[in-house]
């Protein structure tokens, strides 16, 4: 498949020739293979995994968006978008980012 990860005024990621794809929806995660129908989801705030043969698994940690699979292409549209290749690094990297002041501090 070809993923194109969009942001309000940039493109963020293009692969190709990515043979999974992970995301989460307010029902829950759903998986995209490549001969998978096509299809639109509304994607939630979380961790969005795509595999490919050169780069293995990577992470995505993704705002509120969109997803669109036609055919071979996937497109992700989202507001906020940081990536990893490891998790937990990844969490870190969120957390330092998108923190919010509190109050108490």
């Amino acid at each position: 498949m070809n993923l194109k990860v969009l942001l309000p005024f940039q493109i963020f990621a293009e692969k190709t020739e990515v043979s999974r794809i992970v995301a989460e929806t307010r029902e829950g995660s759903f998986g995209l293979l490549p001969h998978r129908l096509d299809c639109v989801a509304e994607l939630t705030p979380g961790i969005l995994i795509y595999e490919t043969e050169s780069e293995g698994e990577a992470f995505l940690a993704v705002d509120e968006g969109v997803l669109v699979k036609k055919g071979m292409d996937v497109l992700v549209s989202v507001r906020r978008v940081l990536g990893g290749k490891d998790l937990g690094q990844l969490r870190h990297t969120v957390e330092r980012a998108y923190r919010t002041p509190n109050i108490e501090e």
